[in-house]
């Protein structure tokens, strides 16, 4: 069973993701999510790079809503109920987060800069964010990027994780009761 902190860091993607505050997820707020990004990327629908980020964000809709209790209709326990077992499949979370990875490095560096890593969050929610600070402590080595390997390691902390200490901690940005402070 997750415990509190882990609800309120998923509570936190959840309720960006929830743009509609009814409770629950739906397909059309992935579809959302991908729109937001796209924009903020300057993807023109159709092309390779806008087809492949909306692409992750339904294969993140197909994997939840086929654990959910309702499958039109996801909620927060659906997907407490899917991070659970999160430890057991470390090999998926690997690749879920090497798609994630793939979707923010826009240029294929095989990095991912302080702007990419701005242009992620601000998709996620909805709204221009300073993220200068986190950054910062997701740069496990201090080089000035993220690397594959730190992301893997720091999604793995989100997803999997229940230490507030964590750099994966603030994957998605400062919680919710941080921003606020």
């Amino acid at each position: 069973m997750a415990s509190e902190f882990q609800r309120r860091k998923v509570a936190g993607v959840f309720t960006a993701m929830d743009t509609d505050r009814r409770g629950h997820l739906i397909e059309a707020d992935f579809d959302a999510l991908a729109a937001r990004w796209t924009v903020l990327r300057g993807l023109e629908p159709g092309t390779e790079d806008h087809e492949r980020l909306r692409a992750i964000m339904l294969g993140w809709w197909s994997s939840l809503s086929a654990a959910a209790a309702d499958a039109e209709h996801v909620t927060l326990d659906d997907v407490l109920t899917v991070v659970d077992v999160l430890p057991t499949m470390l090999d998926a979370v690997s690749v879920t987060a090497d798609a994630m990875f793939e979707a923010i490095d826009e240029n294929r560096d095989s990095h991912i800069s302080r702007a990419e890593y701005r242009r992620l969050i601000e998709a996620w929610n909805g709204r221009p964010t300073d993220t200068d600070e986190i950054f910062a402590r997701l740069d496990l080595d201090g080089d000035g990027h993220i690397s594959q390997q730190e992301f893997r390691s720091l999604w793995t902390q989100f997803w999997v994780g229940d230490d507030a200490a964590a750099p994966g901690t603030w994957v998605f940005g400062r919680l919710a009761e941080e921003e606020s402070t």
